[in-house]
């Protein structure tokens, strides 16, 4: 979870979603201007994380909507809990 509010982009869109609720791909990309391919990998971190969720739907012209809201969360940053984080973390070697 830390991992993927750790990117500004998607504290972004967890903002955008938090102040307006719901939205579709196309529309929160237009909103934060960017794109919709960029926007689909950062929707995917997040619901990976299980702070957005999406639903399928259809628009009344027939096109099909997906639609992401997010997750009520709190998170408890302690000690504790970034000692668990770091378990998750890769170290680069010098070779």
């Amino acid at each position: 979870m830390l991992a993927a509010l750790a990117n500004p982009h998607r504290l972004r869109v967890v903002a955008a979603l938090a102040s307006g609720g719901r939205n579709y791909v196309s529309q929160l990309a237009r909103e934060l201007g960017v794109s919709r391919p960029l926007l689909h990998l950062h929707l995917q971190k997040l619901q990976e994380a299980g702070l957005v969720v999406s639903r399928l739907e259809l628009s009344h012209d027939g096109k099909a909507l997906n639609y992401f809201e997010v997750v009520a969360f709190d998170v408890a940053l302690t000690p504790a809990a970034i000692a668990e984080a770091t378990k998750s973390l890769t170290v680069k070697s010098d070779k």
